[in-house]
């Protein structure tokens, strides 16, 4: 079989847009709404993808300004995605938890169970944190700086990891003749000590069906993509142009030889916000709708959380976006991304709020089935990607006019699975199932 590229959907409540909730077409509840995820997660398994995507912020916005926004009130990933297993069968589950304001315990249990419950098909989205107002959350008055945040991440992921080593595949005989429940020669004590965390172990969840969740992570600061190359088999990236998803796939899969890694272990999935109509007029006019639904001020709030927390109110809306020192408490390399957005097309502060109010600076397409799978075919044999993460402005609309639209011009190019390849979220991706480190 040729090459085939991976999909992802990206589940924000009401949709990427930031206006989404306004639009008539939109549960404005969606965000603790069962059944609309369920419906998602259904639409989204008939057409195939890879997996569902789930990000999460362990603090909820205070500014005047997030009372005008649909963010504020949302299920936490783990808890909707346990509860998505009981009714997809073959769609992976990826649910983001941070290294800040974690213990590597808790993570590695839980995405344990995940696995057990879903059959194999659990993902976790490794992430350091990129809002500042989550420390306040969790007993400190500032964010953990950047630098230490991926320090304490690498060891994070390597207890994680360890500790769902613990048991061997085969330890657990539950044999009631004998009276074994399990042997004890395949039972492995992790007994970490580091410069951030102390766990004993073992984990009190047998090995999972994938041997390991998969491990997915988003960072693309130079830190990040070290962190990346050494631990991530999938990784999200917000990439504005060929050229620049080029260089970041060739950059990272660069990185994994010294690591003793194949190229084939890391799947680059970079995010592509997707407006799709009958006709170009069509899915421009539809981009339009959501775009008069924006607030200036909701734009540039927006903007400003996404160049690292910044509070952008003070300084005029016709104005440039000011000069901003480098983010300590956010993502550095979306800060880098939107300044260069800003400055390349000489746009004033309510211009790149608005401009980024869909996509948040991923790449964006809006016109017919052919004429995205046209761009999608184009990175994804230009070595720009793998696959990618679809964000769409609206749900359940948009992943809809997605799947029924673009995923059958992939599947006639050859380019899209028409049926799931296995049952567990590493076979349908293509990855190996890792070794346990004590055998």
């Amino acid at each position: 079989m040729s090459r085939q590229l991976k999909l992802g959907a990206f589940l924000m409540a009401t949709g990427h847009h930031v206006a989404a909730w306004r639009h008539p077409d939109v549960p404005a509840n969606a965000g603790l709404d069962f059944g609309h995820y369920k419906r998602l997660a259904q639409i989204a398994e008939a057409a195939k993808f890879d997996a569902l995507f789930v990000a999460d912020s362990v603090a909820a916005p205070t500014q005047d300004i997030a009372s005008r926004m649909a963010r504020s009130d949302h299920f936490e990933p783990l808890t909707l995605l346990s509860a998505l297993s009981a009714v997809t069968e073959h769609i992976g589950l990826i649910a983001t938890a941070t290294t800040s304001y974690n213990e590597p315990y808790h993570v590695a249990r839980k995405f344990a169970s995940l696995d057990h419950l879903s059959g194999g098909r659990a993902g976790w989205n490794l992430v350091t944190s990129d809002n500042a107002a989550e420390a306040l959350n969790f007993g400190r008055d500032e964010h953990i700086g950047h630098a230490e945040r991926y320090s304490r991440a690498r060891e994070f992921h390597q207890v994680v990891t360890g500790l769902w080593d613990s048991w061997e595949d085969d330890a657990f005989h539950r044999d009631k003749a004998s009276g074994a429940y399990y042997d004890p020669s395949k039972l492995h004590v992790l007994d970490h000590v580091g410069e951030h965390f102390r766990v004993k172990g073992p984990l009190n969840v047998a090995r999972s069906p994938q041997g390991q969740p998969v491990i997915v992570q988003a960072g693309s600061s130079e830190t990040g993509r070290e962190l990346a190359a050494q631990t991530a088999e999938v990784v999200f990236t917000a990439q504005t142009s060929l050229a620049s998803a080029q260089a970041f796939y060739a950059d990272l899969k660069g990185r994994l030889p010294k690591y003793g890694r194949s190229a084939d272990s890391l799947k680059i999935m970079p995010g592509v916000f997707v407006v799709v109509g009958e006709t170009e007029a069509q899915a421009q006019e539809k981009c339009e709708t959501f775009q008069q639904l924006v607030e200036a001020e909701v734009g540039v709030a927006l903007l400003g959380r996404m160049l690292g927390n910044f509070d952008l109110s003070k300084y005029p809306l016709d104005g440039p976006l000011p000069a901003l020192p480098l983010t300590e408490s956010g993502q550095q390399s979306r800060q880098k991304l939107l300044t260069e957005l800003a400055g390349r097309e000489n746009l004033t502060l309510a211009e790149l709020g608005r401009k980024i109010a869909g996509g948040r600076g991923h790449y964006s397409l809006v016109g017919t089935p052919v004429q995205i799978a046209d761009r999608l075919q184009e990175w994804f044999e230009q070595g720009a990607a793998d696959g990618f993460n679809v964000l769409v402005p609206h749900l359940p609309g948009g992943l809809e006019d997605f799947a029924k639209g673009v995923v059958p011009e992939l599947q006639r190019r050859g380019l899209f699975r028409t049926e799931y390849e296995g049952r567990t979220l590493r076979q349908n991706l293509g990855l190996a199932r890792p070794g346990n480190r004590f055998v």
